[in-house]
């Protein structure tokens, strides 16, 4: 464990969002549902980690199975009933050997929803162990060697292209965190509109791991979750990305570098441009306003942000 200058977490775990409930579907939705079930659903027990207001539940079945099963509305809901649109065509082109629940049904008429395997596991332990970390990355990197290339039926964006957005908030930033100096503050923003120099590669990038992202099974082994957004990109990206929330709760990520072969060999420049990136966007999207649905979202944005910064500084030696 290494020392941090950072608080602890703020937001609460496996509470973080405020999520549609099975009871409040349409019956007729819920009867099509029980029906590629297989079997009346008893009770649903809402997933609500996450920063999303989707249904995600297991449903318990009369016959004793259980689904996870995700839903949003098209009319009320209708970007994250678009980003599960994106999670089901993405899963579905997924090649079986991805450590990945599997896609078993999907509706996309009024309301998009996804019938996903249900897996018997936990989210990761927070903060952070060091087991719970190994399991990740080990996922990740069969990640990266299933997927380089990139199955063509998926049809990528880059990550060059993908993340160009992340930059827009520069400006406001240098104006608004005087605190963080304004020499620092250049620094970081020149490193950070040099992504496109670094994330570059052919491997399917997930872009969204943390831990409510990823499951453990019984047997120690970890599923990566929610695939709603992959890029074309750099194979120790997401590996890398792993990496923030355990280094804010103060594991030695820098040791973990060392011995992962993904990151190992990486021009440790490469991390600092891609740290100060996940700066420019932490530090933006968490002065948004709150959004009702996910009341913690920005609370968990500005400590990303501030982990970023701290670990960015250390590398760059400033004082």
């Amino acid at each position: 464990m290494v020392r941090s200058s950072i608080a602890p977490y703020p937001a609460p775990h496996g509470k973080t969002a405020r999520r549609l409930e099975w009871a409040f579907l349409p019956p007729h939705l819920r009867a099509w549902i029980e029906r590629r079930c297989g079997s009346p659903v008893v009770s649903a027990i809402s997933q609500t980690s996450g920063f999303t207001p989707g249904l995600a539940s297991v449903l318990v079945c009369e016959d004793g199975s259980r689904h996870f099963v995700k839903a949003a509305s098209t009319k009320a809901q209708r970007i994250f009933a678009d980003s599960y649109r994106e999670e089901a065509r993405k899963l579905a082109a997924l090649p079986p050997e991805v450590p990945a629940p599997r896609l078993l049904w999907h509706l996309d008429d009024d309301w998009v929803v996804l019938g996903i395997e249900y897996v018997a596991a936990r989210p990761p332990h927070r903060p952070w162990q060091a087991d719970d970390l190994d399991a990740l990355l080990d996922a990740l990197e069969v990640v990266a060697d299933v997927l380089t290339p990139a199955p063509p039926e998926l049809d990528l964006d880059t990550a060059a292209d993908d993340f160009a957005p992340l930059l827009e908030g520069w400006p406001a930033l240098r104006e608004r965190r005087t605190d963080l100096g304004a020499e620092r503050l250049a620094e970081a923003e020149a490193l950070a509109r040099r992504y496109a120099e670094v994330v570059g590669g052919d491997t399917v990038v997930h872009t969204d791991i943390r831990s409510d992202n990823a499951i453990i099974d019984p047997d120690g082994r970890a599923l990566i979750c929610d695939w709603n957004w992959p890029v074309l990109g750099a194979a120790w990206f997401d590996s890398f990305a792993a990496l923030i929330g355990p280094r804010g709760e103060g594991i030695d990520v820098d040791a973990v570098i060392g011995r992962r072969r993904l990151l190992r060999d990486v021009d440790p420049e490469a991390f600092d441009v891609n740290l100060a990136l996940y700066v420019g966007y932490f530090f933006t999207q968490c002065e948004l306003p709150v959004p009702p649905t996910s009341p913690h979202i920005r609370d968990h944005q500005r400590w990303q942000g501030e982990v970023c910064w701290d670990w960015l500084a250390e590398r760059r030696g400033w004082s």
